[in-house]
């Protein structure tokens, strides 16, 4: 039986911005970071520097997408058995060339750190702004991105072996292109108290399906919600409010968030569903709420970011896959919605400030 490497073993071919650093002296990297880096790479020396203090737990943070943020404690060790889950799962090898891109100050940006030094890889820091592979022209076997990022990095992608796409929804329009790329496109499934993800669904096949990790069980609630068994990470099972239908294979199709769902006219409307629908009809960044209403409980709106046809409801109605009860019966506009440090839209935020 193979012994799990412990926080501190450090691989030996690990490289940071071309540099081999061992354990004990990620201290030195982590002050100058702190000190004098710029502001990526300080979130960056704030982690490192948690990650060497004897202690066996690290405080982590959620994004506060979706409910209010938190901290949770949990066991470095977790975090190596996710990296070594993930690098089993996406045939990551030792030496690969990696890049990091993503805000440290969230799980993300943070488990990037963890799978290099524990798997061995060569990885180069860059800001998380822009067109992150505008830096160098090396190819690059293992990224992770948010969605934002892969639309400003795309005509670069392909010196990208495999990318992982993550942090917010991936748009309908952005999954059709990235087909057209010799890279493997994965859109991943996970949050903070599963240490990123414990699924993907690989955008280049023809699965809506997420498949699980090795290891990873899944079932459902009596609300038919996603419930997630991950062992190597946690004795606790982890609840979501994610709403699912499970394949026999352990597969899921993520449907919506239950505590998203709009009852209209006595019709459950989960948005996610619909916007995936609108998403293939226009570019602009939107979202879908609802208010009161006399007749029908609650109306289903569309919200729009920025300014929008005056036609739109009628070019919606065209949509042939739309009902009659998904259809928006207002559209609104805001000038800028309220998001995330990694870009996903804050859906209840952004709808409070309707002020309806």
């Amino acid at each position: 039986m193979s012994i799990k490497p412990s926080f501190r073993n450090i691989h030996n071919r690990f490289l940071l911005n071309g540099t081999h650093y061992r354990f004990q002296d990620l201290f030195e990297i982590a002050y100058s970071f702190i000190k004098e880096g710029k502001e990526h790479e300080r979130a960056i020396g704030d982690f490192l520097m948690d990650w060497i203090r004897p202690n066996d737990t690290i405080t982590l943070k959620t994004s506060g997408s979706t409910a209010s943020p938190k901290s949770i404690v949990y066991n470095k060790q977790s975090m190596v058995n996710s990296a070594l889950a993930t690098g089993n799962h996406f045939g990551v090898s030792i030496g690969d060339r990696a890049l990091h891109c993503l805000n440290a100050d969230f799980i993300a940006g943070k488990m990037m750190l963890v799978r290099a030094m524990i798997l061995g890889l060569e990885i180069d820091l860059v800001p998380p702004q822009g067109n992150v592979l505008m830096h160098s022209d090396k190819t690059y076997d293992f990224v992770a991105m948010v969605p934002l990022q892969v639309n400003n990095a795309f005509e670069d992608l392909d010196r990208v072996k495999t990318l992982l796409i993550g942090g917010a929804p991936t748009s309908l329009q952005l999954k059709e292109r990235l087909k057209e790329k010799q890279t493997q496109c994965y859109e991943t499934y996970g949050m903070t108290e599963t240490l990123t993800h414990i699924a993907a669904r690989k955008i280049n096949g023809n699965s809506e399906y997420f498949s699980t990790l090795p290891n990873v069980s899944i079932s459902q609630d009596k609300r038919n919600c996603l419930v997630i068994d991950v062992p190597y990470l946690s004795e606790e099972k982890i609840v979501t409010n994610d709403l699912v239908d499970i394949e026999g294979d352990g597969s899921f199709l993520l449907k919506g968030r239950v505590d998203n769902m709009i009852n209209t006219g006595g019709v459950k409307v989960l948005p996610e569903e619909v916007e995936a629908k609108i998403s293939a009809h226009m570019d602009l960044p939107f979202i879908l709420g609802a208010i009161k209403d006399t007749a029908l409980g609650q109306k289903i709106i569309l919200v729009v970011e920025g300014d929008f046809p005056v036609n739109l409801l009628e070019d919606l109605d065209n949509i042939e896959q739309m009902t009659k009860y998904e259809l928006p019966k207002e559209v609104h506009s805001l000038k800028t919605f309220v998001r995330t440090a990694n870009g996903k839209i804050k859906r209840k935020e952004t709808l409070a400030l309707l002020d309806l």
